[in-house]
């Protein structure tokens, strides 16, 4: 796999993640989870940035920021930003160079899968 790859199971893990391959699995069913249960929209807002809208409850606000830091952590080119546009909503802006829009286009569709299995 090269630099940025998205593995054939539909997965959005790149060579550049320091995260060990047995707890890859773990983090995406996180991710999954996280989607399911929070993410109101998808909005690609351009080839490196991704906004997803999430419902505003304070756990979902503590998840986001604890997922963030911990991806954050292993694969050091994703950049989050957390911001509040209302109580009820909060925003997950997801940015990474442009070696890695295919990680991000992978991203996407995870979410917005996981949004419509709701």
């Amino acid at each position: 796999m090269s630099d940025g790859h998205v593995t054939t199971d539909g997965s959005w893990v790149p060579d550049a993640c320091t995260l060990p391959t047995v707890e890859q699995p773990l983090r995406l069913a996180e991710f999954d989870q996280f989607f399911r249960d929070a993410v109101r929209g998808v909005d690609r807002l351009s080839a490196q940035h991704l906004r997803l809208r999430l419902d505003g409850a304070q756990q979902t606000e503590s998840k986001a920021r604890e997922l963030a830091a911990r991806e954050s952590s292993c694969c050091a080119f994703f950049t989050f930003d957390i911001a509040r546009s209302d109580p009820d909503t909060l925003m997950l802006d997801v940015r990474v160079p442009a070696a890695h829009v295919d990680v991000l286009d992978a991203l996407a569709r995870r979410a917005t899968a996981a949004r419509t299995r709701r």
